[in-house]
């Protein structure tokens, strides 16, 4: 008999276990840590939004795996009152958080040993990490022509792009969804980020009609309402696109009992019929990135690309990745190395503008210095 290969073996270190002698660091400060490195939310949940939760707090039977009609509702309307989108009935689902269904989509469609996913060269280590679970190869690859002969299932786009906050345009997009359909690939598009255009950037889904057509075959578009509603904590996302693969997501989901519980799907519906509460926290992150933009600006650091999303892609001439998490760890300030992120990004840092308004003016302050 043959030994039991833990799938851990097949996954890298946790990459933000490798922050804790810098976090360590910066805590010294004698005037506490200004924690940038991850995009966590920090203002509180909308009133309406916990309104709802506990007015379904009462629930003691088993929700739908499907959601309840009202929430796919609210979805489909939520796409295309916002997102110019309009998916067939039944052809979205809700999931435990996105990262979750980043992390077991290649599993929930079959992928295996022989199996390719293909995803950005500078990306979120869950699409990595998804394809290693389910025993397929990941591809970092901004450029699909050069995969050659590689047996292609699915590929992963990622605009607005964490972590460079870049917005792929319509055409490229197009092109993506172009090559996928010529050789019966999947395109599964990260769209957590899609609401958050600064400056004038407007990202655009892969379901938008201007991208796909008049078809979503073999499209899927993953959101979440951590950033946009300040969920992150309720675990609050969905899967919307192609109705054969909705549905081929939601057969085995019910099997595998991955249901999101009833009291987050009635504050989900909230959240979604409710674009009030998200213009507001969206102000909050403007003021937040442009304090902290023209900080690091004047104190001698590059932004690169930045249009939209919660992060800041930026470089300094006198460091690589781990050499600016260092020096800024000096001042207080926890950032994310981008080598966390590919090896593209060895000379920048990532950082969030998810902190509160005292810490970002305190990181102001200190950059200043």
């Amino acid at each position: 008999m043959g030994e039991r290969r833990p799938v851990t073996d097949r996954l890298p270190t946790f990459p933000w276990d490798r922050l804790t002698p810098y976090k360590k660091t910066a805590s010294a400060h004698s005037d506490g840590i200004v924690d940038l490195s991850v995009g966590t939310p920090v203002d509180p949940v909308p009133d309406n939004l916990r309104k709802a939760l506990a007015d379904a707090a009462n629930s003691p039977g088993y929700p739908l795996t499907w959601g309840t009609p009202e929430l796919r509702a609210s979805i489909q309307g939520w796409l295309e009152r916002r997102h110019g989108v309009r998916v067939a009935d039944g052809a979205v689902l809700p999931t435990v958080g996105s990262k979750e269904l980043v992390a077991w989509l290649p599993t929930l469609l079959g992928l295996g040993a022989g199996d390719t996913v293909v995803h950005p060269e500078l990306a979120y280590p869950t699409y990595d990490v998804g394809a290693r679970i389910a025993g397929a190869t990941p591809v970092p690859s901004d450029g699909l022509t050069s995969l050659g002969p590689a047996d292609v299932k699915l590929v992963w786009v990622n605009s607005p792009g964490n972590p460079t906050g870049r917005v792929l345009g319509v055409d490229h997009l197009r092109k993506v969804v172009a090559w996928a359909r010529e050789r019966g690939a999947i395109v599964a598009s990260d769209e957590c980020y899609l609401d958050l255009g600064w400056d004038g950037a407007e990202p655009v889904s892969i379901l938008h009609p201007d991208v796909c057509g008049d078809s979503h075959e073999n499209l899927l578009a993953v959101h979440s309402l951590s950033k946009r509603s300040n969920l992150a904590g309720y675990r609050a996302a969905f899967v919307a696109g192609d109705p054969d693969l909705v549905a081929e997501l939601l057969a085995v989901r019910k099997h595998a009992g991955m249901i999101v519980p009833a009291p987050v799907q009635a504050a989900m519906k909230a959240a979604l019929d409710d674009d009030a509460h998200a213009a507001e926290q969206k102000e909050r992150y403007r003021d937040r990135r442009a304090k902290l933009r023209t900080a690091f600006e004047q104190a001698g650091w590059r932004i690169e690309h930045s249009d939209a999303g919660l992060y800041l892609w930026a470089s300094h001439p006198d460091h690589d990745s781990w050499g600016a998490v260092g020096a800024l760890a000096e001042r207080g300030m926890l950032v994310a190395p981008g080598a966390f992120y590919g090896a593209a990004g060895d000379r920048h840092v990532r950082v969030a503008f998810t902190a509160t308004d005292e810490r970002v003016d305190t990181a102001v302050k200190r950059l200043s210095e």
